[in-house]
Order: C-alpha cells, then sequence, then structure tokens
C-alpha cells in the first residue's frame, strides 16, 4: 500500500472511530472520560516492556506537531500521529492520525512549517477524545519517538490536564539509540539519521508522516540490535549507559 493511500485510509477510519466508539465521550469534563483515561493509563504503566524479546516487542512509534515547545507555558498539540512497530516488521495498516481541536492562533511559522491551519482546527477532536483514541490504540505497545522528549512534556502536561494523574509511561528516543549503532557520526536530526540510513525524507512536519520515518528508523535498529545478540530493551539501556 502507498504511504499516500495509507494516510487516506487513517483519515477515513479515524472519522469513522470518533462517530461510533468515542461519541460518548467528547466532553474532556465527561466523568465517563476521564475515567476511561485514567484505566488506559493503569495498563499502559503495568506493561512491561523492558524484558520483552525484541523481535515480540510491540512499539508505538509517535509524532506530534505543536505551536511550540513549552506545553507549561501554553503551547498546544496541534496533531498527532503513530506507527505500529511489531518486533522489526512495521505494520502500515496500524496507523494512527488526528487533528486536535484548537480555536487558538497558530504562529504563522508553525503554519508555514506544518501546512495546518486554524479553519483546520475547528471541527477537530477535542484533545480529550484524541488522546483516547491515541491511547486505546497504543495501549499494549512501547511508544518510542525521535527527540521523544517533545513528545513526553505535551504528553505529561495534557494527562495532569485532563485525568488529574502523572504520565508515567516510558518512551524511547531514537536520537539516543542511534549513539549504539553508529556512535562516531553524531547524528541527531530526523532528517540526518533517515539519510545515513538510506531512508526516504517525505512529507516532513507533517505526524504521520514524521512517525513513519521514525518508524523505518526504529525497525532498522531492532534489526541491528537483534544481528547484534541482544536480547531485549533492557540490555540495550545497559549499553546506552556505558
Amino acid at each position: 500500500m502507498r504511504f499516500d493511500q495509507m494516510i487516506q485510509m487513517m483519515k477515513q477510519m479515524t472519522g469513522k472511530i470518533g462517530s461510533n466508539i468515542y461519541a460518548s465521550v467528547q466532553d474532556q469534563n465527561n466523568p465517563h472520560h476521564l475515567s476511561f483515561l485514567r484505566r488506559l493509563q493503569k495498563e499502559m504503566r503495568e506493561k512491561d516492556s523492558l524484558h520483552t524479546p525484541l523481535k515480540q516487542l510491540k512499539a508505538v512509534v509517535l509524532d506530534f506537531e505543536t505551536t511550540g515547545f513549552y506545553p507549561e507555558k501554553g503551547d498546544q498539540i496541534l496533531s498527532i500521529g503513530a506507527v505500529k512497530v511489531h518486533g522489526e516488521s512495521i505494520v502500515n495498516d496500524e496507523t494512527y492520525y488526528s487533528l486536535v481541536q484548537s480555536t487558538d492562533t497558530i504562529p504563522d511559522q508553525i503554519t508555514e512549517l506544518t501546512g495546518i491551519k486554524v479553519d483546520d482546527l475547528h471541527d477537530a477532536p477535542s484533545l480529550a477524545t484524541a488522546l483516547t483514541q491515541f491511547f486505546e490504540f497504543s495501549k499494549d505497545s512501547l511508544f518510542v519517538a525521535h527527540h521523544s522528549m517533545h513528545e513526553q512534556s505535551f504528553l505529561k502536561q495534557a494527562t495532569k490536564a485532563l485525568t488529574r494523574s502523572a504520565f508515567q509511561q516510558r518512551i524511547v528516543d531514537t536520537s539516543l539509540i542511534v549513539r549504539i549503532i553508529e556512535p562516531t557520526l553524531h547524528l541527531k536530526s530526523l532528517e540526518a539519521c533517515c539519510t545515513h540510513f538510506g531512508i526516504e525524507v517525505n512529507g516532513r512536519h507533517h505526524a504521520l508522516h514524521d512517525a513513519y520515518m521514525t518508524a523505518q528508523l526504529w525497525s532498522r535498529y531492532i534489526q541491528f540490535f537483534q544481528d547484534q545478540g541482544y536480547q531485549n530493551l533492557r540490555e540495550v539501556y545497559e549499553t546506552l549507559a556505558k
């Protein structure tokens, strides 16, 4: 399946999900909604991914587009993209993408970077609904992101605001893991990593495109670690800590 076809399919799927399963939890102040989010958080915290064999590891590779870098100062999530990877295999028919409702002004440079305009967000799912969909999509998987502190800071702020609880899930950072594979090259940006590993840079700063490129990186990493005899993520972290 071509990636542009996959994106179109997921847009259609997201609309279907929003119109049925989550129809009763559109309001972020809905007690049922809050309870559902808390339950998903609890299930995800209890999942131990450190000792899962790499070939069996279920990961959700995610990316957020946002209005800035500081959620504690009012910056907001504009879109969420995610791709599932099982072991080293990217699951092309299991992706998630959603814009996030907002009526606030989007800085011109962010619109230029992402292509997202305020008008695009008026009828988008609320943050509570989008996160509920995302957590339901991700609930049995490890989180992976490139420069993951960005996504983690927004997830912490959103989880605290919506559920009054802490976001405690681990997010593996592909920009750190690459240091084990190429310790002398100092690869940092998503573009640099993708170019080095022969991955096409396509649709940069679209959440689903960026998640898909990062998923390809993660797939290469898992293949490398298995070839090098690593058994699980705990052994990868032990090497990174040396």
